[in-house]
């Protein structure tokens, strides 16, 4: 009856105000939305329900409790007198008032769980009631809570300034920690926000602009991840060449040195055959066979006698270059000594 009447009165009001040149306006909030979105109720709610975990525990074990002497009784029951099954009795009466007084005062009408919310929503709900007065002041007739007990049917989101509330309880506290500077640019960004909500075709056309900025700006990432991969790509196929060839090159290498390895072998094996052959005398003038040398031992004399080679040609290298060195440095000398004049000819010049 109550809804019929408001719906009857808002109807009459419709009405006259057609009649007078104009449509009522209406508007509508949703409490419930606008509390989810205000950070300091969603963290004091999760401390509420915390608490309220912690009553509906202490509430379970006063019942299992309750339960637990109800079972034994009716164990027991034949084996108890009359007083004691009455004293049982009042005492389970006793705990069962003592649970439901419990729950009334945390979770009944006025317990401390409905009062701890109200507590907690009526600053939040005082600043919504106080910004839906200056926004309602020039654009609205009438602002409904569209989370109330009044049952709406239909609400377009136009007429939706849920939104507009939330900008304003968030501007008001981040007013403390901005400067001048910021909160002019707040304001500003609030009016343009404004004036796109006060027109659905601006809206709609904001809208449009963010969708093409958003996919411009999502062809623009695809197109630098292409260049990305492709130059990827040719870093890794580079780098693969680059790989080959030094495998090549090692190859290369390691089959050179085999085949000195296997010259030098072949070099020793000639020579320890030569000298198998041949024949030394002792002191007393007797034939004596030279000692036959074994393979690893042919191997390292053919070794050291190729890295003997390499030392002498290594030396010779370095003589070289410091005889090199030194002639230039003569020569250097030499013509320093040929530009600059003699320090007697100059004396005997000035006088």
């Amino acid at each position: 009856m109550k809804q019929f009447i408001i719906l009857l009165f808002a109807a009459s009001i419709s009405f006259a105000t057609q009649a007078q040149g104009r449509g009522v306006r209406i508007g509508y909030i949703d409490m419930e939305y606008i509390l989810e979105k205000v950070p300091d109720y969603a963290e004091a709610k999760n401390q509420l329900e915390l608490k309220a975990q912690g009553w509906k525990q202490e509430a379970e074990v006063k019942k299992n409790e309750i339960n637990k002497l109800k079972e034994n009784l009716k164990t027991e029951r034949v084996l108890l007198t009359k007083e004691l099954i009455e004293e049982r009795e009042e005492e389970i009466s006793f705990l069962e008032s003592e649970l439901l007084a419990f729950q009334q005062k945390r979770f009944g009408p006025t317990g401390d769980l409905m009062t701890q919310k109200a507590i907690l929503v009526k600053p939040i709900q005082d600043q919504v009631f106080t910004i839906v007065q200056d926004l309602a002041k020039d654009r609205y007739d009438f602002v409904f809570d569209k989370s109330s007990d009044l049952t709406m049917l239909f609400a377009a989101q136009q007429h939706n300034i849920s939104d507009r509330v939330i900008r304003q309880l968030s501007r008001a506290s981040k007013r403390e920690q901005m400067s001048s500077k910021q909160i002019k640019e707040q304001e500003e960004a609030d009016r343009k926000q404004d004036e796109i909500d006060d027109n659905p075709a601006l809206a709609e056309r904001q809208k449009a602009l963010e969708a093409k900025q958003a996919e411009r700006q999502k062809m623009i990432e695809d197109r630098q991840a292409a260049a990305e991969a492709k130059r990827a790509a040719f870093e890794e196929k580079r780098q693969k060449l680059i790989d080959d060839r030094n495998a090549k090159r090692e190859a290369a290498k390691a089959k050179a040195d085999q085949k000195i390895a296997d010259q030098e072998d072949k070099k020793a094996a000639a020579a320890n055959k030569s000298s198998e052959t041949s024949t030394e005398k002792n002191s007393d003038g007797e034939t004596v066979q030279p000692e036959k040398k074994t393979p690893e031992q042919i191997r390292q004399e053919a070794a050291a006698e190729r890295q003997r080679k390499l030392d002498e040609r290594k030396a010779a290298l370095e003589e070289r270059r410091r005889k090199i060195l030194e002639e230039r440095e003569a020569a250097k000398k030499e013509r320093e000594n040929k530009t600059s004049p003699p320090a007697n000819s100059t004396n005997d010049d000035q006088n």
